[in-house]
């Protein structure tokens, strides 16, 4: 079977989408497809194209039997709506023109970016071929949700288009099952819908000791880590968890909260923590996929955490599983879903989004607890078990196969 991926994010780039697609795909490809995927230049998430790599109009090369052809696409920062929407319609065309000359049986557009779905379900359309909607966050809803987008007459058109592309796509995959249900609940048939969540490779993520060398040039013996590995944009809520921390600087000179990536927001929290001098956490930019391990690794609590609102509730962040992976205990800042998954498995504790006290007192749960956290760990092992990416990818294919 050939398959056709179009995603504006693929490794060397190591967010959540990129991870996603490229253990998909590698897998599929060990079970006998032939993988193209159509991406861009690596930039995510500076806007600025990783060394090794020149946005040019074209460029091919093969990652683990994946056959990876990269596209231009106007290249930006995550700092302004306007260009944002230029990156992503630049790819949408880019991406269109390209896979008009790639032979395939089958073409999947991941979502968001809105306008990657866009071209895959133009490419259906022009080479009479299957197309399947990956949707990975309902959009534009979320992007309203965080007040990046007001334009009611825009969002409507772009709900248009959503709505046309649910009803042409063959199938529809889904992360959760509440996205299922939503869209099932606009009208569209719940049959050609299939759950697929995000998960973690065991080959990839795995416990270990701290890494004690970086746990002394980061200055964090005898400190208790609490840390969020991710994205700084404006869903993730950290000044919130910023201003927290604050809060620990006198009572618990022990706890230390650390952030590692980068973002629309990740300058502004810089900014703040400089300004109010807070003195307990630790802001690092992103590291390659090989070195993330051990930032995993060096935390003692994972922190998983996005801005208050209904949208999220549908959201599973596959943060919880990279750290459920190597066994540190989860402190979510999220309801909905993931809240169930983690209560479900005992992998960590939760609190409600953007709530003072709550967030303090689950703080101080793991802190009085730092000695004994087994049984944290246990629902780790177990969830990440069962959120194996490997097995996610092979019964997606077979999915796949029979249409």
């Amino acid at each position: 079977m050939r398959i056709l991926f179009i995603t504006d994010n693929f490794p060397p780039e190591i967010n959540a989408p990129a991870n996603r697609t490229y253990e998909h795909c590698r897998e599929w490809v060990r079970l006998g497809a032939e993988v193209t995927v159509i991406t861009c230049f690596p930039n995510f998430p500076k806007g600025k194209v990783f060394d090794g790599y020149k946005n040019s109009w074209r460029k091919e090369e093969v990652i683990d039997g994946i056959r990876v052809i990269r596209v231009w696409s106007y290249i930006s920062a995550n700092n302004g709506f306007l260009k944002r929407i230029l990156d992503y319609i630049s790819f949408g065309v880019s991406s269109f023109l390209n896979g008009l000359f790639v032979k395939t049986d089958l073409i999947i557009g991941t979502s968001p970016q809105f306008f990657s779905a866009m071209s895959a379900w133009q490419l259906g359309l022009f080479k009479l071929k299957p197309w399947v909607m990956e949707v990975r966050d309902l959009w534009p809803e979320s992007i309203v949700a965080v007040g990046a987008m007001k334009d009611k007459r825009l969002i409507r058109f772009l709900e248009w288009i959503e709505m046309m592309m649910y009803r042409s796509a063959t199938q529809i995959i889904v992360v959760t099952e509440t996205f299922q249900k939503k869209i099932t609940a606009r009208g569209i048939d719940r049959n050609k819908i299939f759950v697929f969540k995000n998960g973690v490779d065991l080959s990839k993520y795995f416990p270990g000791n701290k890494p004690k060398n970086l746990e002394k040039q980061l200055g964090l013996q005898g400190k208790m880590v609490f840390a969020y590995i991710g994205t700084h944009g404006m869903a993730h809520g950290l000044e919130f968890i910023l201003n927290q921390a604050k809060k620990f600087q006198v009572t618990h000179d022990d706890i230390h909260f650390l952030f590692l990536g980068d973002g629309a927001k990740k300058e502004s929290l810089v900014k703040k923590a400089t300004e109010e001098n807070i003195s307990n956490v630790t802001f690092l930019d992103s590291v390659g996929k090989d070195e993330v391990l051990n930032y995993l690794q060096l935390m003692d609590i994972a922190l998983v955490n996005l801005i208050k609102s209904d949208t999220f509730l549908d959201v599973i962040p596959s943060k919880i599983f990279e750290a459920a992976a190597v066994q540190k205990p989860i402190l979510l800042g999220l309801e909905g879903e993931t809240k169930e998954i983690i209560e479900t498995y005992g992998a960590g504790l939760c609190f409600e989004p953007e709530n003072e006290k709550d967030f303090i007192k689950k703080v101080l749960e793991f802190y009085d607890s730092r000695e004994d956290l087994e049984l944290f760990k246990l629902g780790c092992r177990k969830l990440a078990y069962d959120f194996e990416r490997k097995r996610i990818a092979k019964n997606m294919l077979e999915i796949l196969i029979e249409f």
